[in-house]
Formats: structure tokens, sequence, C-alpha cells
């Protein structure tokens, strides 16, 4: 009982940090993505892992409906073809898995979101570097140092914690709030 005690109690710690510290970043990410959805771009999404899970869960949110019956909203996660994904592993190797498909569907005015606990995926932020010249707008999901991540992205979003389970939650709290809000702005 101590230990699932515990490990709620983080969990609900950290949210509540994140609650404190990151409300205004949330808020700029949800505008930078609206405005992406309304010029008619397109969201994509990428990471490793459970942050490729996470990835694919929200394009879905997005693509599918959040809570409400609505168009569908243009959202890719780079994470779930395979058949793309181990051929570029293959061919080019695993760092540039992700920056080959921004290279080939990306432009400027998308925005591309990188989610990485450590902010150090080597092909999340090759991606990133390469989105951002192309002038698409960047953003990262990250833990509480940013990585390298922070300082390649227009907006980083980092969850107070080293604890990847705990950041995974948390970017998974923050994808919901960013549908809910995406939703609210463009289906009233």
């Amino acid at each position: 009982m101590e230990e699932i005690e515990r490990e709620l109690r983080e969990g609900i710690e950290v949210a509540q940090a994140m609650l404190l510290e990151s409300t205004e970043t949330i808020k700029k990410t949800a505008q930078a993505l609206i405005q992406c959805l309304r010029k008619g771009h397109t969201i994509y999404l990428m990471g490793n892992g459970g942050s490729a899970a996470e990835a694919q869960h929200f394009a879905g949110e997005l693509i599918g409906r959040f809570k409400k019956d609505r168009s569908a909203l243009p959202a890719l996660a780079l994470t779930s073809n395979t058949s793309i994904l181990t051929a570029l592993a293959n061919d080019y190797g695993f760092d540039s898995c992700f920056e080959r498909q921004v290279d080939a569907f990306v432009k400027a005015g998308d925005a591309v979101i990188g989610l990485s606990t450590s902010g150090n995926s080597p092909s999340v932020l090759k991606a990133l570097q390469l989105a951002r010249k192309k002038g698409a707008t960047t953003i990262g999901l990250t833990g509480q140092s940013g990585g390298k991540m922070k300082d390649l992205v227009d907006i980083c979003l980092r969850v107070p914690s080293d604890s990847t389970p705990r950041i995974q939650e948390c970017h998974l709290a923050v994808s919901h709030v960013l549908c809910y809000l995406i939703e609210k702005e463009l289906f009233g």
C-alpha cells in the first residue's frame, strides 16, 4: 500500500508543480497550434518509445475527436508508419528517421512537436532543427532540464521532474489540455 500511495502522490505532486510553473507556456503552445490550424497548416508530432505513443495519441485526438464531434484536424505522428521508419533507419540511420520525414512533408507555417523526456533524443533534435529552418513553429515537450531541445525550439514545455514516468504522465495531461483548448477555440 505504501508503494502505491507513494507513486500516486508523486504523480500528483509533479502535476501540481506543472500547474504552478507551466500555465503560461501551455497557453502559448495552444495559441501557436490554433494559429497553425486556422491558417490551414498541419501539426506533426514525434518521439521515441513512450513519447512515440504520446505523439500518436495526441494526433489521434486531433484527427478524431477529443470531447466534441467536429471536423478532423490535420495532424500526423511521424512515428506511425513502420515501413517508412524502418527503411529510413536502415538506409540513413535511426537518427535521421524523423528528419527525412520533416524534409518530405513540413512546410513553413506548420507546427512540429517533439516529445523527449530527456530533451536529448538525437532523432527528435535533428528533425526539430530542420523544421525550424523550414519555417515551422517548433515545440518541445520535455523534462525538467529541457536538455538540448530547449535551445532548438520556439516553445519548450518542461515538466518539473526528472522521472520518466512522471514526465510522460504530464505530457499526456498537457496534450489533453491542448486538445480541449483547440476544440474550444476552433469549434466553440
